[in-house]
């Protein structure tokens, strides 16, 4: 949702083991910012990827990860949160 930002180039990945796209050490040597839902998130990524982690933001949301995909909530949430950052 912030690709069309100028001067923004965004990726999205998970870390369940049924994502869509999971997360890899490439997605993380490529990343600026990392944002994350949740605090455990940020663990489960620490846990997983600390090597890939060094000298990278990672910067949680607080967002209770139980919205649904683009849930018009989850949207404002995110635009509000995020913006900040971008």
């Amino acid at each position: 949702m912030f690709a069309s930002r100028p001067g923004v180039e965004t990726a999205s990945a998970g870390l369940a083991p049924d994502a869509e796209e999971p997360v890899t050490p490439d997605h993380l040597a490529w990343a600026d910012l990392i944002f994350v839902m949740e605090r455990a998130h940020r663990a489960k990524l620490q846990r997983r990827f600390k090597p890939h982690l060094k000298g990278k933001r990672v910067i949680c949301l607080d967002i209770p990860d139980d919205y649904d995909f683009m849930q018009p909530e989850l949207v404002a949430l995110l635009e509000r949160k995020v913006a900040a950052f971008l």
